[in-house]
């Protein structure tokens, strides 16, 4: 993640000396764009932190421990609406696994908590529209659905 900091910083300054009349006009209007979405990414933070105190891992482990079309129905639309990071995301798959919880279902939870983004919908909208936005994730919510059923086709 430095890296790509100190890339992003050092592309800045060689664009500030190539041409210094294009770079600030740029940096301004880059500037105007994260202020605009500010509220929305501050809504999203909001609702992510209120989510994720609502769910505590023991909860998820009962809810999506076991075998079946329910937990991965349950799985794939607890991973839409959680935003949990992926370095959380994987270790706790582990923990469900160690619980009981099936291939399929963590393929489902996994896959819809990396791609479908409930509460992000109204950043991406902001940037993406609406349209664009809910169909992305329509598709994403397809996605984890066909992983899932991948996995269950085939581990039998």
């Amino acid at each position: 993640m430095i890296g790509l900091w100190l890339a992003a910083i050092l592309a800045v300054l060689l664009s500030f000396v190539a041409d210094r009349r294009r770079t600030l006009p740029a940096l301004r209007r880059a500037l105007r764009g994260f202020l605009g979405l500010l509220p929305a990414l501050i809504g999203t933070l909001a609702a992510t932190s209120l989510v994720l105190a609502a769910l505590d891992p023991a909860t998820l482990e009962s809810v999506l421990a076991g075998e079946g079309l329910l937990p991965v129905v349950i799985a794939i639309g607890v991973g839409s609406v959680a935003l949990i990071p992926g370095f959380i995301a994987y270790p706790l798959a582990g923990i469900l696994r160690d619980q009981g919880a099936s291939i399929p279902v963590l393929a489902g939870f996994l896959t819809s908590l990396m791609m479908v983004g409930v509460l992000t919908l109204p950043v991406e909208a902001k940037v993406l529209g609406w349209r664009v936005a809910l169909l992305r994730n329509l598709l994403a919510l397809v996605g984890a659905a066909v992983v899932s059923a991948g996995m269950t086709w085939v581990l039998g």
